[in-house]
Formats: structure tokens, C-alpha cells, sequence
């Protein structure tokens, strides 16, 4: 992710702070400084990085329970509003994902009884409306937040654990896409609920209620996409009319077929066809402002994308667009030359044409059963 800084990493999984969150300390250290002097800013700062490491924890709670399903995760991320671990792919097992979304919250909770039991933390109500008081113990503060992490959390709305929690439980009598439909409502009820609530006091309720909305959504659509993706050839959804370059191939050239297409890629390919890279719009103009026109492509152009075989179907293209954050996938012959592309646009294109079927419709390789509707 950019505008963040790789810090380490903990058995193959990337930790990375958003240079937000080196903001958000700076802010917290210069305000109690100000109010309390420098005894109160490192208490403060103290405290706020010890709640990090607790979400940091949180989050690898969710990064080894998938990886015991086999799910890699190649980096979790410290944002000013928590932690986000990036899996490759959520399972579609209820089993699992329910595993998964509650080891987190399990992770606060264990957290909150250790303070609790080894550390002597006084847990009380208080204590949680006191957070940000240095008269209450750091201790007690830790114990009580992470009890607060956990339940909130647990809130049946995604990207909340609880909203996934909730799939895992629906799914297991409705079916994954049915389960997602029914979670993302009942989602974006709550998020209604939390900016009404917002209304009458807390505004940051309402910030939240638009992301938990918005998030609800996008959730609903990755898996209507995928579900639509499912058993179509990916030869009937990718694009067989692009632009290629060469490795050897100058900028300027690059730039002229930027300005004849209307493509934001380019694949790169060998003398015999086969995809070597791909070179984004973003890459061009930054090659031609650094290296000039001059500048070779395979200097430019981005490390090999994936591929996928031409017999293959779109869902397996599609999940290759997620796991791997590409641009494009490529889509291959026998041989191994480029025949195709696959990227996010041309799927969503799909989406929209498989919405636009009339109940009990077909085109081509998709339709609509009399039983689904067109919203």
C-alpha cells in the first residue's frame, strides 16, 4: 500500500504503518504536551502504542488462524482507525471463516483476562468512559479497551469481524451468495442505526455508519461478481483487442499508443508473444518524466502479471485480480502467448450485463433464473 512504511515482519507477514498513524502519534504527543506537559504526552503516547500492539495482535489472531486453512497473508497494515490484515482470499467453508473472523475478538479477550488475572487490572464501567484519563491506570485502560475492541468488533456488519461471523452463520443454511446478500442488509441497517445515533451526540458514529454502509456494499458485490464469474469461460469475458509492446521498445512509443487507445495497460510480451510485464499508464508518465522518451520499457513496465490458460474460467482470472492486487490477468493459449486480457473493467462490464438480463434470460454464457431479481 503506498504512503505506508514496512517495519518488519512477523512469519512471512509484512507489518506496514500508514504515514497517517506516525501523524495521528505526532498529534496525540503535541496535544498532551500542551494540556499536561511532557509527563503526560509520553503517558499518552504510551498508552496509544500499547493499544496498537493489541490491535496488531488482533489482527494476527486472524493471520494464523487462516493460515492453518491455508490462506496466506502477505501484510497487515496500522491505520489511524485500527489494523487491516490483507488476506488473499476469504474462505467460502462457514466453518472456516467463522474461525477466522472470531479469532480476532478472541485475541482482545484473552488480552483483557491476562491484565485482569496476572496484572491485577480493575475492570469497570468507569474505567471504559475514562480511557483517555490519566487518573485511571494504564492497565485498567488496556483491559477495559481490549474488552471494548472485542465486542465492537462484533458488530454484525461488515468489514467488522461480526459481519463476517454473521455470513459464516447464514451460510450455513442459505449458501455463501444468499448469506452475503442477508449479512451486507442487515450490515447497512446497523450503519443507519449508528448514524442515527450519530445524530445526537457523536459525530464520529456517523463517519463510521458511512464506512460500515459502504463497506457492506462492496463486500455484497466481490461476491456477486465471483458468484456470476463462476463456470463462464474466461475466453467469453476477457478483451482480444489491445495494444502490446516489446521490451526493447522506447517510451515515446509507448506514449503514442497511449494516445491512440483507450487503455490504462499494455502488455508486454516476448518475440514469440508470451506476456513478460505489463506497463501501466502510471508507469509511462513517470519513466517519461525521469528517464525521458529515450528510457527502454522494460525499465518501466511492472513485474510479470498473472496468466491463466484460455480453457480456463473467469473465476479463477478473477481471483488471481485479488489475491495478487494486478492490474490485469492474462489470458494464454497452449503455447503460451498472450490471447487476451482480463481486468477488473472488463468484469464489472460482465456484472453489469448479467444485471441487465431479464428473470428466465440468457446471452451467451450467462443468465437469470426467474428467481432472481434485477436490483
Amino acid at each position: 500500500m503506498s504512503w505506508s512504511l514496512n517495519v518488519g515482519a512477523v512469519a512471512g507477514t509484512a507489518i506496514r504503518i500508514h504515514i497517517t498513524f506516525l501523524l495521528l502519534l505526532g498529534w496525540i504527543f503535541g496535544v498532551n504536551y500542551i494540556s499536561g506537559g511532557p509527563q503526560a504526552a509520553w503517558s499518552a503516547l504510551l498508552f496509544v502504542v500499547l493499544l496498537f500492539l493489541c490491535v496488531l495482535l488482533h489482527e494476527f489472531g486472524h493471520i494464523f488462524t487462516a493460515r492453518a486453512f491455508g490462506v496466506k497473508t502477505p501484510d497487515v497494515i496500522l491505520l489511524p482507525i485500527g489494523g487491516v490484515s490483507r488476506l488473499e482470499r476469504i474462505p467460502e467453508q462457514p466453518r472456516q471463516e467463522f474461525l477466522i473472523a472470531i479469532a480476532g475478538p478472541a485475541v482482545n479477550v484473552v488480552i483483557a483476562l491476562l491484565l485482569i488475572f496476572f496484572a491485577g487490572a480493575n475492570l469497570s464501567a468507569d474505567h471504559l468512559a475514562a480511557l483517555a484519563s490519566a487518573d485511571v491506570s494504564m492497565i485498567d485502560r488496556l483491559a477495559a479497551v481490549n474488552l471494548f475492541l472485542a465486542l465492537f468488533n462484533l458488530i454484525p456488519a461488515f468489514p467488522m469481524d461480526g459481519g463476517r461471523v454473521l455470513r459464516a452463520l447464514l451460510a450455513s443454511r442459505f449458501g455463501y451468495v444468499r448469506a452475503t446478500e442477508n449479512a451486507a442488509m442487515i450490515g447497512q441497517w446497523v450503519a443507519f442505526a449508528l448514524g442515527f445515533l450519530g445524530l445526537f451526540g457523536n459525530p464520529i458514529l456517523i463517519f463510521i455508519a458511512i464506512f460500515v454502509y459502504l463497506a457492506a456494499s462492496a463486500e455484497a458485490h466481490l461476491v456477486a461478481t465471483r458468484a456470476m464469474s463462476q463456470g463462464v469461460p474466461v475466453s467469453a469475458a476477457m478483451v482480444t483487442q489491445f495494444a502490446t509492446l516489446t521490451p526493447d521498445e522506447h517510451v515515446d512509443t509507448a506514449v503514442e499508443t497511449l494516445l491512440h487507445t483507450n487503455r490504462g495497460e499494455f502488455p508486454v510480451v516476448d518475440g514469440n508473444g508470451r506476456p513478460v510485464g505489463v506497463l501501466m499508464r502510471n508507469d509511462l508518465i513517470r519513466a517519461l518524466k525521469e528517464r525521458g522518451p529515450d528510457a527502454r520499457v522494460a525499465d518501466a513496465m511492472s513485474e510479470r502479471i498473472p496468466t491463466v490458460d484460455s480453457r480456463r474460467c473467469l473465476d479463477e482470472a478473477f481471483r488471481l485480480l485479488q489475491e495478487r492486487s494486478a492490474p490485469a490477468v492474462g489470458v494464454v493459449d497452449a503455447s503460451g502467448r498472450l490471447v487476451g486480457l482480463v481486468t477488473s473493467e472488463t468484469i464489472g462490464e460482465m456484472l453489469m450485463l448479467h444485471h441487465a438480463l431479464p428473470a428466465g434470460a440468457r446471452f451467451g454464457p450467462w443468465g437469470r433464473s426467474s428467481g432472481q431479481s434485477s436490483a
